[in-house]
Formats: structure tokens, C-alpha cells, sequence
């Protein structure tokens, strides 16, 4: 039974992307994976000639045959550009979003410059910990991400 043929990709590069690419590859001022990638589309480079298949592309750069189609295939999603290509995505949102916005830590630094309890001469870090699960609206923090903003703010416990 035949197996079935892969989608190939193939670049059409200009001369000044290739000598773009070229001078990436051969300055070593970048990124390892840019350069890889860099790489990968010169040799996929329908205007250098035949272009080899996957396999013989990835060993030429030291690459596996996925990493030379993803490659490939970015190429053809951003429409040619070979710097969308060879350059990292940009995230577009942490990962997590921060506990600590600018309102809890507004009132995070109000209630450290307020008087302390009753009975403490001072506010600790750990006295702030346990008055801020007290309070509904702000998230339970520990003390050292209370110390953090603390510091960040230059806020100094008295």
C-alpha cells in the first residue's frame, strides 16, 4: 500500500531575503532556534534550485522532519515574511493572570501606612498577611508577595 504524500511547502525567497537570511546564519549575533529556522528556509528556497526532500532538509540543518514542515508551514500561514517566520510569536497574555492589580495594591500600601492594631507598636509583614485574609475584596496574599509590593513601592514598616 502507498503512503500517503505529505502537503510540501516550498518558499519563493527574493534576493534580499535570502541575503537577509544568509546574513543570520553567517553573523551567529541570533537566536540558535532563529538561526535553525533560517537555515531551514534556505535550503527550501524554490529559486536556488531544486529544493530536497524533508527528510534530506533535516539532516543538511540537524533538524527533525516536523521541525522543517512547522517551519514550512509558517512560512506559507504569514503570507512569505521571512521575519514573522524566523522570529519568536509574541504572547499575547501571561500565562496566569497577576493576583496583585493596582487596586489591591493601592490598598495594600494604605493599609500598611495606617496605624497598626491595637497592641502592636508596628506592621509586620505577617500582621499584614493576616488583616488582608480579613478583608473580603482583597485576595489572601502571602507575606513575602506582601513584601514584594511593598518593596516595589519603597513602602517602609514603621
Amino acid at each position: 500500500m502507498a503512503m500517503p504524500k505529505s502537503k510540501v511547502f516550498t518558499a519563493c525567497l527574493s534576493s534580499t531575503d535570502r541575503a537577509a537570511l544568509l546574513k543570520i546564519v553567517t553573523t551567529g549575533e541570533h537566536p540558535a532556534r532563529m538561526i535553525t529556522r533560517a537555515r531551514v528556509l534556505l535550503e527550501m528556497d524554490e529559486n536556488a534550485g531544486p529544493i530536497a526532500e524533508r527528510a534530506v532538509i533535516g539532516a543538511r540543518v540537524g533538524v527533525s522532519t516536523t521541525t522543517v514542515a512547522a517551519v514550512a508551514k509558517r512560512f506559507v500561514e504569514t503570507g512569505g515574511d521571512v521575519e514573522a517566520t524566523i522570529t519568536r510569536k509574541k504572547r499575547a497574555s501571561p500565562p496566569v493572570a497577576p493576583i496583585v492589580t493596582g487596586e489591591v495594591e493601592a490598598r495594600l500600601v494604605k493599609m500598611a501606612c495606617s496605624a497598626p492594631p491595637e497592641g502592636y507598636d508596628r506592621w509586620s509583614l505577617r500582621l499584614l498577611e493576616k488583616h488582608v485574609a480579613l478583608v473580603d475584596d482583597i485576595p489572601d496574599l502571602d507575606h513575602s508577595t506582601i513584601g514584594r509590593v511593598l518593596k516595589k513601592r519603597n513602602c517602609v514598616l514603621i
